[in-house]
């Protein structure tokens, strides 16, 4: 199932790959306001569960932005946005359960909520106990993150928290290089050099 898929191994497709009748887009509905970061998730979710299936189309790609911390792509330390993306995994996992409710199904769900995890730790409690929860009713159980191997001496000296801000602004730092280089390519008129990221699907 490619719902199933999609929460297990972390995939997720960019909206500009998506082809949808208009017939389509009226079932699956409007978007859910109330998610400020992983709208498109859930909105697709609703999209292929309203569907008769998904075909592929290979060899096509698309031109796509370069996001940064303030686009709805990111959550980065937003309490808002925290909250609305738990609560965007919530109904993604209710949607799915109601098409199949499985073992594997049930165990890729605690999969998707441990993945995630992250961004709850340690600043939120209330959702890493909400997200144990839904995790223990799908018969799992959600393990305390830890920061990638970059980070780790900092976890180790100072904390999970403290390597998560570092690897947040570090992150935004790098970004915005990157989109100042983009710019500066762009106005010189670099022959070859793409106005935009190119990702082939």
């Amino acid at each position: 199932m490619i719902f199933c898929r999609q929460i297990r191994f972390k995939g997720r497709w960019k909206p500009a790959t998506w082809l949808v009748s208009r017939e389509l887009t009226s079932a699956a509905g409007p978007w859910d306001t109330r998610l400020l970061v992983d709208n498109d998730g859930e909105y697709f979710f609703r999209v292929i569960r309203s569907s008769d299936g998904v075909q592929f189309v290979p060899g096509v790609r698309v031109f796509y932005r370069a996001s940064g911390p303030d686009s709805v792509s990111s959550i980065g330390l937003s309490d808002k946005k925290i909250e609305a993306k738990l609560l965007g995994m919530k109904l993604q996992i209710g949607y799915l359960l109601a098409l199949e409710d499985s073992d594997r199904v049930r165990a890729a769900c605690v999969t998707y909520l441990q993945t995630w995890l992250r961004n709850f730790y340690p600043n939120r409690p209330d959702l890493m106990q909400e997200a144990q929860q839904l995790a223990k009713s799908l018969g799992g159980r959600l393990s305390l993150p830890k920061a990638s191997w970059k980070y780790a001496w900092i976890e180790k000296l100072f904390g999970f928290g403290a390597a998560k801000h570092t690897q947040f602004y570090y992150n935004c730092l790098r970004s915005s290089a990157l989109r100042a280089w983009d710019r500066m390519m762009f106005s010189f008129g670099v022959m070859g050099y793409p106005a935009k990221k190119t990702v082939k699907y």
